[in-house]
């Protein structure tokens, strides 16, 4: 009887790892699904594959559609990340390394966003868009995913801030420089790791919104995933799974490359 706890806790350890497995499946299993039919040769999406091929890719290279839903995103995404970043970092020296008043209220004004469903936010901005009779354009949208995204950023600045320590400026501001040149020279470096993340994340989180951006984009105007929906809409085809795979490894791929070459900054720092 001694053992059975024992038993029983080991029992309960695997079953973990077996639910833990099979959320796993559930959940990158449709993504696997897209990659491998998006190199199917057959006019219709589906398995058995009838040959490998690279053919919808190529036509998707052709499909001005998707070429001008690109660059649009990329465009927004772009502005989005650089703005995004400047307002971050502004934010975050000041909640960190100064005391005025209201600032807890500023803090979770700013932070607000990351806690609200982009559903709701979308819907609010539209709605109040349509009182002040605002057509919908492109520098709204921008400024929309500027609002989705900026939380980001300060937290993630503050966390690497917070870990700075205020001697390394104070030596530099005894020494007669002031406190632009303290923060290029001293701080800014320091940070370049968050910096990076930052920029990076905001890059990923506003190319691939697709919530705000059906709320907020111009008319006739598509973005990379509102493209990718309505072409859903007409028929599933196999440039749908090339478009697909594309989207997976941009939105995958810069936040890995970007986690990298923060962990190297923030190495060589040390």
């Amino acid at each position: 009887m001694s053992d059975l706890p024992g038993a029983e806790k080991d029992w309960s350890w695997r079953a973990v790892k077996v639910f833990t497995v099979l959320v796993y499946i559930f959940m990158f299993a449709p993504i696997l699904v897209v990659v491998i039919l998006s190199f199917n040769d057959s006019q219709f999406g589906g398995f058995p594959m009838t040959g490998f091929s690279l053919r919808w890719y190529g036509k998707l290279m052709e499909n001005e559609a998707v070429i001008r839903a690109f660059k649009t995103s990329l465009w927004v995404a772009l502005i989005t990340a650089v703005i995004c970043t400047v307002l971050g970092i502004m934010g975050a020296m000041a909640l960190v390394r100064y005391d005025f008043p209201g600032k807890q209220f500023i803090n979770t004004l700013l932070i607000a966003p990351a806690l609200v469903p982009e559903t709701v936010l979308g819907v609010g901005l539209l709605l109040l868009m349509r009182w002040a009779q605002q057509p919908r354009t492109l520098v709204l949208l921008v400024l929309g995913h500027i609002m989705l995204a900026l939380p980001y950023v300060i937290l993630v600045v503050q966390s690497r801030l917070v870990g700075i320590r205020r001697v390394y400026e104070e030596a530099a501001l005894s020494l007669g420089a002031n406190r632009f040149h303290t923060f290029r020279e001293i701080t800014l470096p320091l940070l370049m790791p968050a910096v990076i993340a930052s920029l990076l994340l905001v890059f990923t989180i506003s190319f691939d919104n697709v919530t705000a951006s059906l709320f907020w984009r111009p008319s006739g105007v598509e973005t990379m995933p509102t493209q990718i929906l309505s072409m859903l809409k007409v028929s599933i085809s196999p440039e749908i799974n090339a478009l697909g795979a594309l989207m997976i490894l941009l939105t995958v791929g810069v936040p890995l490359i970007g986690g990298g070459l923060a962990r190297y900054l923030a190495r060589g720092i040390r």
